[in-house]
């Protein structure tokens, strides 16, 4: 099958039953690739850290939030993405380091919006403007920032350089310290390498396309 009779067999499926959000929704909700679908797993009202169970689609608690670390925007997965050879091999070249690879999960993305949403479990239209390249342990763990398409406050901004430097300080100070165990000497290996932009967000996701059609597209669809 190719791309087309994959798109329109999920469309078929998904009158039948509840798609997996993670293999049953497109990456972009329109033909122009300017809106982005987003699965939201967390919320900034969340204190526990929930996690999509990749076998099922369902939301699961992945762990309790031990300390007082709270995300600062809606968080989730990008539909049919996975960071594998691909997208590691482009943050090497970037980063012009070696043995780095993916880590195996989808495309993480932060989502801006003034409104509060507390529910996560839903899928929200959005634009990417821009995204931190994220270390942790080795791995490529990228997070793609976007804003809530329409959105009152943050709708406007159409790359990083928009966004305000605030904001920006506080996604980044989550992700550095989420993982911190206080009174050790133990410190997360987690780093942010740096800030891109729109465009290179784009060659992110689409890295992330490529990975998953790797591993998933002929595992999954080719015996139909």
């Amino acid at each position: 099958m190719n791309n087309d009779q994959i798109t329109e067999f999920l469309k078929v499926a998904g009158h039948l039953f509840r798609p997996n959000p993670w293999h049953g929704v497109n990456v972009w909700d329109d033909k122009s690739k300017s809106v982005l679908n987003a699965y939201i797993e967390i919320t900034p009202t969340d204190r526990v850290k929930y996690e999509i169970d990749k076998a099922t689609g369902y939301l699961k608690i992945d762990r309790p939030q031990k300390f007082s670390n709270v995300i600062p925007a809606l968080y989730g997965l990008i539909p049919r993405t996975y960071s594998a050879e691909k997208s590691a091999e482009y943050t090497m070249k970037q980063t012009g380091r070696d043995g780095l690879f993916g880590d195996a999960d989808p495309i993480d993305v932060c989502v801006l919006t003034d409104k509060t949403i507390d529910h996560a479990d839903i899928l929200v239209n959005c634009i990417p403007i821009g995204g931190f390249r994220m270390l942790d342990g080795g791995e490529v763990d990228d997070k793609i920032v976007a804003v809530l398409k329409d959105d009152a406050t943050y709708g406007h901004m159409k790359d990083i350089t928009d966004c305000p430097e605030a904001i920006l300080n506080q996604l980044k100070h989550y992700f550095l310290t989420y993982k911190e165990i206080p009174d050790t000497s133990k410190k997360a290996k987690v780093e942010i390498t740096g800030l891109y932009g729109r465009e290179e967000a784009l060659k992110i996701i689409e890295l992330g396309v490529e990975d998953y059609n790797d591993k998933y597209t002929a595992e999954y669809f080719t015996k139909l």
